[in-house]
């Protein structure tokens, strides 16, 4: 038994089913070590169960109980959740949507908690992210990530915020947050933010899993939206990277390895989407599906893109989308277009901490033969990139700058 690969596979789901039936977060993240462990111990004499999954989190259901009957003596035993029945499956529930990953992200995303509290607590108990990734992910310090953490988990016990997936009427409102955590959850295996590995194909796959169920319970306009952006950017991940996991650029993608399945049906739920009033997530796949139909990097319609992040600004004028318009307008306009735009981010003293932003810097003066801004462009890049595969494309641009 292959117990790091089903840790791997299973320790998420076996946390959200746990989480429900103890309603406590610190408590189901202990008894799910105490499952593994037990696992450990136990299967390789008596043998795998038929439900391994069902196996562990009534394993950790038991262990939970008994460390509360040993931290609470004194109290009454009714206080004290009562074990499932081992035989029973706990994974099977009656309400309408058979995800307790999904019930887990929409307590995570509960109005009551700070907004950026949500997805950093989603991305750690939904995806075991560590707090160290997390903490790129939003570009803060990991200790102030931390704490946010231990604060939301403190109110949802406290404020006794229900396990579910909301009601039809609650949906609307919380559904901004949630599309927020699944696209962060999307980015962090799109793109990892440390490590060896350019891509985790597991976080993605479980976002677009997670934006599917989200596409079924309610198909508005930015659930469609940010479907398709994921699909059209995942679409591309054969094409990313070499074997020896070396960053390849989008001009220098070999196209026909792209996912034609996925960029069908990421550019069909653009269609969909724009049947309503697009959103943020819908714009973005809109240029997504730009980049995805044109066969040759020669044949994407820059302008077409530098249109739909005009319209993407109006709506969420960030500077990570003025960064991403940038490299736009210097495809359609030259380099010193897309410099000056960059330059004018920077004397803002927006995105400094963000290795892209001088790796942007230093291609557009490499460009431009302003060769030794670019090198300290990119060397800026390199000391702020997390990610081995980012640093190896980040030193190879700079020893071909060599003087």
């Amino acid at each position: 038994m292959d117990f790091e690969a089903l840790y791997h596979d299973e320790s998420r789901r076996v946390l959200a089913t746990l989480i429900r039936l103890l309603g406590d977060f610190d408590l189901a993240e202990e008894a799910l070590h105490d499952a593994f462990a037990a696992a450990l111990e136990q299967w390789p004499k008596d043998g795998v169960p038929g439900n391994p999954r069902a196996w562990l989190v009534s394993t950790g259901r038991f262990k939970a109980v008994d460390v509360l009957r040993r931290r609470a003596r004194f109290s009454p035993l009714e206080s004290i959740p009562e074990p499932a029945d081992p035989a029973a499956d706990p994974t099977a529930q009656p309400p309408e949507v058979e995800d307790d990953r999904l019930r887990l992200i929409f307590t995570c995303c509960h109005p009551a908690l700070a907004p950026e509290a949500r997805a950093a607590l989603t991305l750690r108990e939904v995806c075991g992210l560590t707090t160290e990734e997390i903490a790129r992910a939003f570009l803060v310090l990991p200790p102030t990530l931390a704490q946010r953490i231990v604060r939301a988990k403190t109110k949802i016990k406290e404020a006794r915020i229900p396990f579910e997936v909301p009601s039809r009427s609650q949906l609307p409102q919380r559904l901004e947050t949630v599309l927020q955590v699944v696209y962060l959850i999307f980015n962090e295996g799109y793109a990892a933010s440390s490590g060896d590995s350019l891509t985790r194909t597991d976080l993605s796959d479980e976002a677009i899993r997670l934006g599917r169920l989200l596409v079924e319970l309610l198909p508005e306009a930015e659930v469609l939206g940010l479907l398709a952006l994921m699909l059209l950017q995942e679409s591309r991940r054969a094409a990313r990277a070499t074997p020896q996991e070396d960053l390849i650029l989008l001009e220098d993608q070999d196209r026909s390895l792209w996912d034609r399945q996925r960029i069908a049906e990421g550019v069909a739920l653009v269609e969909r989407a724009f049947s309503l009033p697009p959103g943020p997530y819908a714009l973005q796949a809109a240029i997504a599906a730009v980049h995805a139909q044109a066969f040759r990097f020669q044949d994407t319609d820059w302008k077409r893109i530098v249109a739909y992040y005009d319209q993407l600004l109006r709506v969420v004028p960030t500077p990570v989308v003025e960064l991403n318009r940038a490299v736009a307008v210097a495809m359609a306009e030259g380099p010193a277009a897309g410099l000056a735009l960059v330059d004018g981010l920077v004397a803002q003293g927006n995105l400094a901490e963000y290795h892209w932003t001088h790796a942007v810097r230093a291609d557009f003066c490499r460009r431009l033969g302003r060769v030794a801004e670019a090198r300290e462009s990119y060397g800026l890049a390199l000391n702020l990139a997390g990610s081995e595969p980012e640093r190896r494309f980040l030193r190879r641009r700079l020893d071909e700058l060599a003087p």
